[in-house]
C-alpha cells in the first residue's frame, strides 16, 4: 500500500493560517490532493488538541487516528530560543507523538518548563534544542524529533541567520535521536546530497500548509510502501533508512521556495550566490543586508560538488501543484480564480485526485480533459524542463512556461537565471 504523507501542517488556531484549516475540511482536501496521512499540526495549542480529542478515531495498536477515512498522525512544531555560542538561536522543531495520553505529558512537562500552549499553535519556549529532545524523549522513546525546514534562514538549525553549522552543533549529544530532516521548500535532495553529514539521516518533505487548498497542501509529501498506516512502522523505516519501505518523496522545483536566492525583496532584488559574494551580501538599491539565502548557505556547507548522489539516497518525485501550473500558464495573477479553480476540479475529478494527475497522467490522457499547453507544462514540470524565476526573501518563485520571456528583477543590475 502506498502511503502518501504530509507530516508538517498547521491548525486553524495558530498565526496567518487560513480558518479552514479545521479536521473536517482537511480530511475532505487530502482526499482531492491525494493523500491518505496528514500530521495534525499543532496539537499542544488547547482548542486543537479539544478538536483532536473529540473528532479523531483512535486506530488501535497502530499509533494513528482517523477521520473521514483519512488517517492522522498527532504532530505539531515546536520553536526553541536561546544563545549557544553567543548567538541567538531560534530552531523550529516537528514533534510527532503515538497517543493523546503523550501529548498530555509532553503539555504538562513543557509548560513547567515556561512553554506556552494558547499563544500561537507552535508552541515556543527559552530551551535549548537538546533540552527539547531530552525532556521529550524522557516522557516516551515513541515520541520523535524532525528538525524543521533545516535551512531557512531564520528558523531553521542550519540556516543563514540563527542556524548552526551542522546537526550535531545544534542537537548535541542528543544528535543519537534525530534520525530525519526537513528539507523545506527552497532546497530538494540533490541539493542536500551535497553535505555529506546529512547522509546519516533520511530526507524527509512535507508542505508547512497555512492553507487546506490543494495548491498548498500535499505540495512537498512523503510516499512510504507498507501493508497498512502504522506509526511505529513509519517510523521504523526512517530509523533504519529503508529505502523498501520508503517510495520517494514529492518535491517542488528548489526555486519555487520563498528562500532559494539572496534577495532583499523590498527592493525586488535577488542574486545567484556568485553574484550575492560579489555584492558582499549587501542590496545594490538601498545598500541593507540581504538575506541569504538556501542556496548560498548550503554552497557554504557543502562538501561535494552538484550531481553527486550517495548509495543510499531516497528517490524523489518533482512537481507543482496543478493550480499553480494552471494559473501560470494562463497567465492569471489571481491567488483565488474561479476560472482556474474550475479547471484544475475538472482535470481532478477525471483523473480521481491531483497527485495522479501529476505524477501519472500522460499526454494522450491529459489532452482529453485540458488543452496542449496546460497537458504540456504538467508533463514539463514532472521531467523538470521548466525554469523558474527564484524565491528569496519570503517572495516564491514563479515557473517560466514562456521558453522566451526574460527572468526581470526590479532594478537590479542583476545578470538573468540563464546566466548562471
Amino acid at each position: 500500500m502506498k502511503i502518501f504523507a504530509d507530516l508538517h501542517l498547521h491548525s486553524k488556531y495558530a498565526r496567518a493560517t487560513s480558518k479552514e484549516m479545521d479536521i473536517e475540511i482537511l480530511s475532505n482536501y487530502a482526499k482531492i490532493k491525494g493523500l491518505n496521512l496528514l500530521g495534525t499540526g499543532d496539537f499542544t495549542h488547547p482548542k486543537q488538541l479539544e478538536d483532536i480529542k473529540t473528532k479523531l478515531e483512535p486506530i488501535e495498536d497502530k499509533g494513528l487516528y482517523k477521520y473521514n477515512d483519512v488517517f492522522f498522525m498527532l504532530t505539531t512544531e515546536m520553536a526553541t530560543f536561546y544563545f549557544q555560542d553567543n548567538k541567538s538561536r531560534r530552531v523550529h522543531h516537528i514533534v510527532a507523538s503515538p497517543s493523546i495520553e503523550i501529548i498530555d505529558q509532553i503539555i504538562d512537562v513543557l509548560s513547567r518548563k515556561g512553554a506556552n500552549t494558547g499563544i500561537d499553535g507552535r508552541m515556543m519556549m527559552k530551551i535549548s534544542s537538546p533540552e527539547l529532545v531530552e525532556l521529550l524523549k524522557q516522557i516516551s522513546s515513541d515520541i520523535h524529533i524532525i528538525p524543521a525546514h533545516i535551512w531557512t534562514p531564520y528558523f531553521g538549525c542550519l540556516g543563514s541567520v540563527t542556524g548552526f553549522d551542522s546537526i550535531k552543533d545544534c542537537y548535541l549529544d542528543k544528535t543519537k535521536n534525530i534520525h530525519s530532516v526537513e528539507t523545506g521548500l527552497s532546497s530538494d535532495p540533490t541539493m542536500n546530497w551535497r553535505v555529506s553529514e546529512l547522509d546519516d539521516y533520511v530526507l524527509l518533505s512535507n508542505s508547512d500548509s497555512h492553507s487546506p487548498w490543494p495548491w498548498r497542501l500535499g505540495r512537498e509529501a512523503n510516499v512510504f510502501d507498507l501493508n497498512e498506516p502504522d506509526y511505529f512502522k513509519i517510523w521504523d523505516a526512517i530509523k533504519n533508512k529503508d529505502r523498501k519501505k520508503i517510495a520517494y518523496t514529492i518535491e517542488v522545483d528548489p526555486n519555487y521556495g520563498k528562500y532559494h536566492f539572496t534577495g532583499h525583496s523590498k527592493c525586488g532584488v535577488f542574486m545567484h550566490p556568485k553574484e550575492a559574494l560579489k555584492q558582499k551580501n549587501i542590496c545594490p538599491i538601498c545598500k541593507k543586508q540581504m538575506t541569504i539565502g538556501v542556496l548560498q548557505r548550503l554552497e557554504e556547507l557543502a562538501d561535494r560538488e552538484e550531481g553527486f548522489i550517495p548509495k543510499t539516497a531516497i528517490p524523489f518525485k518533482s512537481l507543482l501543484p496543478l493550480y499553480e501550473i494552471i494559473s501560470f500558464v494562463r497567465g492569471s495573477n489571481q491567488l483565488y480564480s474561479k476560472k482556474i479553480i474550475q479547471e484544475q476540479d475538472k482535470i481532478i475529478s477525471f483523473f480521481g485526485n491531483e497527485l495522479e494527475v501529476l505524477i501519472n497522467a500522460d499526454f494522450d490522457s491529459l489532452i482529453k480533459v485540458t488543452d496542449e499547453k496546460i497537458a504540456n507544462a504538467i508533463i514539463d514540470i514532472r521531467e523538470r524542463k521548466i525554469i523558474f524565476r527564484p524565491g528569496y526573501d519570503g517572495t516564491y518563485g514563479e515557473p517560466i512556461f514562456d521558453r522566451d520571456k526574460k527572468i526581470q528583477v526590479k532594478k537590479s543590475p542583476q545578470k538573468s537565471l540563464s546566466d548562471f
